[in-house]
């Protein structure tokens, strides 16, 4: 790679030496680091196999490859019938299914129209019952109604649906996110992703419900499937919380965008990054990488030139982990997505056996004597038609959205400084549709601006046609006007991930002239109808273009070759090809039972009994007596009382004060209350009052350490400060929750020092989202969640790796065992110890094929390990699946700063509030380096969602914070 900077910088003048000695040092310590990697993996990879030996294939494990087999056959069987959910995200632009505005921006272009097209076609599979499409929702009063419906149909539901569940078919859903009056563009939309995968895990949980039907267990999506970098990102926080599979497709790469832009020379690193938002873009484009079964490709150059510029991805690395796969070998906690290449589809259903014929004269069809009634001809030939001069010589059309990767202005150059070409053919741009340039976006309005600058300066005016507007509807009429004068179709774009344009011009006939970077290099491959180009060679375009204009018999061919083999771009062909390659994803669903009263059942968990008195307690149909023993005492109480005129709640203060305590009772979950300070509601059944009862929680996530990494006294302060702010006169309806990055033990024993039981708390979320228990069910871990969690989790195979990778100087971290747990790593931070960022570590496990997330906490003093979908952010949205959790009347409190995932506890369907000056010392400088992404791409700068303490964490300034964000 680093020989290509060079020699770019010394032959093509573009960049400067000091901009192509820093992009060359850059890729020299990406590839240093391949091999770093390589060289451990090569080490650990040859113990796997020195391990297994010549056993690797030993009668038990050809027994296991066997039984595997047999289970997928005995799946695919039983699942033959069986009716498919599918998600696809497509976050940005403008996306509806009728009329769509292509080329009204930089963000509304063929992707919109593909994964609309792909929605109705996987909908229109057999075996496929529902297809949502999800994207933001609109209201801005600059756009169109429809961007505000939150559905929209795009095909009938099927005429055998047998009405059980939601009714079948294709849907476009637009998830509120961000500011509702508002467009945002797709390199301002970072910040608000948290808060549209709250909304989407909402509406997913419900539609998988209905899906379900009377069955009562719901139909959960067979994949979710994002498109483009922040939806990539979008898929894989919902797939982590679901325990979904996730598809991704990347479109176009933010890697090999900012290497294009820098060679084009005219921005360095630094403008590209605050322009695009390139890095945030990458790290989303890794986040996908790291959560993904299967990565959608159109052409294996694809692969290979621009997925493998990534640290999640590296081509030999994968075949080899695949062989082990296939041979039952180990691959040591390794892991790598399979991609899979899917030639994009298209619509055929526009295109005529009329379009086959050309024979007919152009001057035949159009009147040009004013004096003459004209033919009946599309509107869109004569807008064209009017800007030429000589409107007989055959169109070479340009047709993208006005997108300076798109490459128009080389376009114009090669054709404004080639004669011959100019002699021969006309060139029209069709650059999506404007009003007034001076309105437009800065960076459309300045393409537009030097195109019509190069059309003066080569006096190209009756030779280009650059029409104001064209519908949906007019683009298959300006690929025949095209093939009418026997034209050809040309996609300079620096890089085109997919290339539908040069599948659409095929189809109505137009041989083709393409750039080499992306989608129409195979395309042209299984085509052969057209030829490839240098993007950035004006001359190159310019011989093509004159080649296939000037040689008829070459025309010929290629149109034939084109409409020939048409037929492997089809919709149909894709969607055969996308669910045969998503049938070999890993059959992922929840591992657990939503809660009783999330899924609206009454019925209690079949491994939690009550006992014979407990059950007396709660039926309401009798008077009861019951005996309650205090562990902690030998006094005993008898209680006599009516259940139908008191609630639970009101018949244990009733115990309380026969008790002759002022404490509350814990339910141990034997025959004995325990006592101790529980939560407002005391839990006397456990699972009919827990999470899904409460009416609002309250998340205390306030990392209060001092230097050394204790908790500081402020924690105390808060804890009783918050559960005061929460009130008494609503008693037993508030829900409390601790999140930390300690250990289980750490927090017990942190609780009791600040004299709070854990028993005051629903849920403790402990070891950086590790772990979670609920104190009403006995100190102890949520199994599920440690199974839910657990997937893609390399375990005892990360230990070495991140303490050997972690340390600068040898031993600045070593093993906290006692922080340790089954699904976290702990490492001690020596005192002034050199650590690396959490990017940079987890960018070297990346190229280790290592997925793990990362977190510092305790004031840095400590590294935590812990799976990928495993976070504090990501344990909430677990607690609002399985138990019916409501994260919009969920309150989270948080210092100004805190560990490394301090960030991603703020943005979110949840309030949150920043409690000021409880929080001395944070770890936020271990987060990223300099040229990473910025805090602004991770939390919104304005959010009514998120609100300060005026002066600190005082119970008043609490209360103050809620009625700002309007809790419940």
């Amino acid at each position: 790679m680093c020989w290509r900077i060079w020699h770019l910088a010394r032959k093509k003048k573009k960049i400067e030496w000091d901009d192509a000695r820093r992009l060359a040092k850059r890729y020299l310590k990406r590839e240093q680091g391949r091999k770093d990697a390589a060289a451990d993996m090569s080490e650990d990879l040859s113990e796997g196999e020195k391990e297994k030996g010549e056993s690797s294939l030993s009668d038990a494990s050809k027994e296991n490859i066997a039984r595997i087999n047999s289970d997928l056959q005995m799946w695919s069987e039983e699942n033959k019938d069986k009716r498919l959910y599918i998600v696809l995200i497509s976050l940005h632009g403008l996306v509806r299914g009728e009329n769509m505005e292509l080329g009204r921006d930089s963000d509304t272009g063929g992707q919109v129209k593909y994964v609309v097209e792909l929605a109705r076609a996987l909908a229109a599979t057999r075996g496929v019952y529902r297809v949502d499409l999800l994207t933001r929702q609109i209201s801005s009063p600059d756009l169109d109604w429809s961007y505000s419906e939150p559905t929209e149909m795009l095909t009938c539901p099927p005429s055998d649906d047998n009405g059980d569940g939601e009714s079948g078919g294709a849907y476009i859903v637009r998830i509120p996110s961000g500011p509702r009056d508002k467009y945002i563009h797709k390199e301002s939309l970072w910040p608000h992703i948290p808060e549209f995968v709250d909304g989407a895990l909402v509406h997913i949980t419900n539609m998988a419900k209905a899906l379900g039907g009377s069955t009562g267990d719901p139909m959960w999506p067979y994949v979710i499937h994002g498109h483009y970098a922040d939806a990539c990102e979008c898929a894989a926080m919902l797939a982590g919380a679901l325990g979904v599979p996730m598809v991704m497709t990347g479109h176009s790469l933010g890697r090999n965008k900012l290497e294009q832009l820098l060679k084009q020379g005219r921005l360095s690193k630094e403008d590209i990054n605050r322009s695009y938002h390139i890095m945030r873009r990458v790290e989303g484009e890794e986040l996908g990488l790291d959560a993904a079964e299967m990565v959608v490709t159109s052409t294996r150059q694809e692969v290979e030139e621009q997925w493998g510029l990534y640290d999640g991805f590296d081509v030999k690395l994968e075949r080899k982990l695949r062989a082990r796969s296939r041979r039952g070998v180990s691959c040591l906690g390794r892991y790598m997505p399979r991609m899979a290449v899917i030639p994009p589809g298209m619509d055929f259903s526009h295109v005529t056996s009329q379009d086959m014929d050309t024979d007919t004269d152009i001057a035949s069809l159009i009147s040009f004597d004013r004096n003459q009634a004209k033919r009946d001809i599309p509107p869109i030939w004569a807008e064209v038609m009017r800007f030429f001069t000589n409107p007989h010589k055959p169109m070479i059309l340009a047709l993208s959205r006005p997108d300076p990767k798109k490459n128009v202005t080389t376009l114009l150059k090669a054709f404004g400084e080639c004669r011959p070409l100019r002699e021969l053919a006309n060139l029209t741009l069709i650059l999506g549709n404007r009003d007034d340039i001076e309105t437009m976006p800065i960076s459309t309005a300045s393409l537009l601006t030097t195109v019509l600058k190069l059309i003066d300066k080569y006096d190209l005016y009756g030779q280009v046609a650059y029409p104001k507007h064209h519908r949906q509807a007019d683009v298959p009429e300006i690929y025949r006007l095209a093939a009418k004068t026997k034209g050809v179709f040309i996609n300079p774009a620096l890089v085109e991930p997919f290339g539908l344009t040069v599948i659409e011009a095929s189809a109505y006939g137009l041989p083709v002239v393409a750039t080499k970077n992306g989608g129409p290099v195979d395309i042209l491959k299984a085509l052969n109808n057209g030829l490839l180009v240098d993007p950035h060679d004006d001359m190159a375009i310019a011989d093509a273009l004159l080649k296939l204009v000037a040689d008829k018999a070459l025309w010929t061919e290629c149109r034939k070759n084109g409409r020939k083999n048409i037929h492997r771009f089809s919709w149909p062909e894709h969607c055969k090809n996308y669910l045969s390659h998503a049938a070999h994803c890993c059959n992922r669903r929840p591992s657990w039972r939503p809660a009783p009263h999330a899924t609206g059942r009454p019925a209690l968990p079949e491994n939690e009994p009550l006992t014979d008195s407990l059950r007396d307690i709660l039926d309401l149909s009798i008077r009861f007596s019951v005996d309650v023993k205090l562990n902690c005492g030998t006094d005993s109480v008898r209680l006599s009382g009516d259940p139908t005129a008191a609630n639970p709640q009101q018949l244990l203060d009733a115990m309380y004060k026969a008790a002759g305590t002022t404490e509350s009772l814990l339910y141990n979950g034997g025959n004995a209350f325990q006592r101790g300070s529980v939560p407002r509601s005391l839990t006397i059944v456990n699972s009919r009052w827990n999470l899904n009862d409460r009416k609002r929680h309250f998340v205390i996530a306030v990392d209060c350490f001092d230097e050394f990494g204790k908790f500081t006294k402020n924690l105390s302060d808060i804890i009783q400060n918050v559960m005061a702010a929460a009130g008494s006169d609503d008693r037993g309806r508030t829900g409390f929750l601790f999140s930390t990055g300690c250990s289980l033990g750490e927090v017990i024993e942190a609780l009791r020092s600040c004299h709070v039981e854990p028993g005051e708390f629903d849920g403790l979320i402990c070891g950086s989202g590790s772990v979670v228990c609920y104190p009403w069910k006995g100190i102890g871990d949520d199994m599920e969640y440690g199974a839910h969690v657990g997937y893609r989790w390399p375990g005892e195979n990360a230990r070495t790796a991140v303490e050997r990778l972690a340390a600068v100087e040898g031993d600045d971290v070593a093993d906290d065992v006692e922080a340790c747990g089954s699904h976290c790593y702990a490492y001690a931070v020596k005192d002034g110890g050199k650590v690396p960022r959490v990017d940079d570590l987890r960018q070297r496990l990346r190229m280790r094929a290592l997925r793990c997330n990362l977190v510092y906490t305790r004031a840095g003093t400590r590294l935590n390990v812990v799976p990928l979908f495993a976070s504090r952010d990501m344990a909430l949205r677990y607690l609002s699946i399985r138990w019916g959790m409501d994260l919009s009347k969920t309150v989270v409190f948080v210092g100004e700063k805190g560990d490394t995932d301090y960030e991603s506890l703020l943005p979110g369907l949840h309030k949150t509030i920043i409690l000021k000056d409880a929080v001395e010392h944070g770890s936020e400088k271990l987060v990223r380096g300099s040229g990473s992404y910025q805090r602004e791409d991770v939390v919104p700068c304005e959010s009514p969602n998120i609100v300060s303490t005026e002066l600190g964490y005082a119970t008043h300034d609490i209360s103050i914070a809620l009625d700002k964000v309007g809790h419940m």
